[in-house]
């Protein structure tokens, strides 16, 4: 997969710019606050339909404007594809080949991206909300099918926890309308678990290995699924069911006195082990970048496996933050097999042995000159 060009239209500081001229390897270099990460942000939103800086479309449009575009033709192996978002007030619509996409999920999955900045350090020290996001990003761009199970559960999560606060103080709980409400909860909820604990175990398969590798073999790293109602050691989806049911009745008088659903996917997590040892509590600060590191490399590997070909790589000013091992490390895993843009505030802080045959960008103020 490879970005053969960029159009940007009043999307944050770039009233408008064009780019035609990608290699394998670009470098993005400009002092802070210039635009660098911008250009990076389009490409995932362009992937993914949303920022991984900001859940508000209104901050991607430029300042008093009104509606920003991106577009980019991508080269796939299947041939090239003219990608096109608009995002303004009333929604965002997008285009493949010219032709409108009726749902969004149909449109995410065209363009595949990994995207690694210092940020995703939180992704194994953060909290559990941050590592759901990221399953649920990186699931629904290889599988859309997830995205409408997960769109489908959130809404039915507001519909029924609005349910439950008019229940509370009432002595007719109206227990069936209650359980018409789980069973459509359970129903999308355990096609997530499912896809969720599946990825996991692909994801560990990967990272087990390049985390092995990174530390010289004196490393083992495990991830595990922890769901919120217990131990998922079945995958069969009637068992899955019926745990999750038994757990919601469980919770009822707890989730009427709350005013809140207590269980499910909005309330799982993912944790991580070197060695035996929880990472998040007693991995030192090199383990848990180490950590961060194998899983965006085996990332890479998993949509590889799904899809047929490499995914894009987005550096977002990650290198400096990384010692000259890993940062070599990271080098020479994606030259010569993966598409990727690289932000730095100057080449000195890169190995730029390893990136001597690089494209070099200088952005300055919503600018880009080579």
């Amino acid at each position: 997969m490879f970005v053969r060009n960029i159009n940007l239209q009043q999307y944050r500081n770039y009233e408008q710019l064009q780019l035609n001229s990608f290699g394998d390897v670009n470098l993005l270099i400009g002092p802070n606050a210039q635009g660098k990460t911008n250009l990076l942000e389009a490409i995932f939103v362009l992937a993914l339909t949303k920022s991984h800086r900001t859940s508000k479309d209104r901050e991607l449009i430029a300042f008093e404007q009104t509606s920003a575009h991106v577009s980019a033709t991508v080269e796939k192996k299947y041939g090239d594809v003219l990608l096109e978002l608009r995002l303004s007030a009333q929604g965002k619509k997008a285009k493949i080949n010219g032709l409108e996409q009726r749902k969004l999920s149909a449109f995410i999955g065209s363009l595949n991206v990994v995207m690694f900045a210092p940020e995703d350090l939180e992704i194994v020290k953060g909290t559990p909300g941050i590592r759901r996001r990221f399953l649920d990003m990186e699931i629904g761009q290889v599988q859309p099918s997830y995205l409408y199970h997960l769109q489908q559960y959130q809404k039915i999560l507001v519909q029924r926890n609005n349910y439950l606060k008019q229940l509370w103080g009432k002595v007719d709980t109206q227990e069936g309308l209650l359980d018409i409400w789980n069973e459509q909860l359970v129903e999308h909820g355990v096609k997530i678990i499912k896809k969720r604990k599946q990825f996991i175990i692909k994801l560990q398969k990967w990272a087990e290995a390049i985390h092995h590798g990174i530390t010289n073999g004196s490393e083992d790293l495990q991830l595990r699924y922890v769901p919120s109602f217990g131990e998922v050691t079945e995958e069969d989806e009637a068992v899955l069911f019926e745990q999750f049911m038994i757990k919601l009745r469980q919770l009822k008088d707890q989730e009427i006195r709350r005013g809140m659903t207590l269980a499910g996917p909005h309330r799982d997590d993912m944790t991580f082990y070197i060695n035996g040892k929880e990472v998040h509590t007693y991995g030192s600060q090199g383990q848990q970048r180490t950590t961060a590191l194998s899983l965006k490399l085996a990332e890479i590997e998993l949509i590889k496996e799904e899809i047929g070909e490499y995914p894009v790589l987005l550096l977002d000013d990650v290198l400096s933050e990384l010692d000259p091992y890993r940062q070599t490390q990271l080098i020479e895993t994606f030259q010569s097999k993966v598409q990727t843009f690289i932000t730095a505030t100057g080449v000195e802080s890169l190995n730029t042995d390893k990136l001597k045959n690089a494209n070099i960008f200088h952005v300055h103020s919503g600018q880009v000159g080579s």
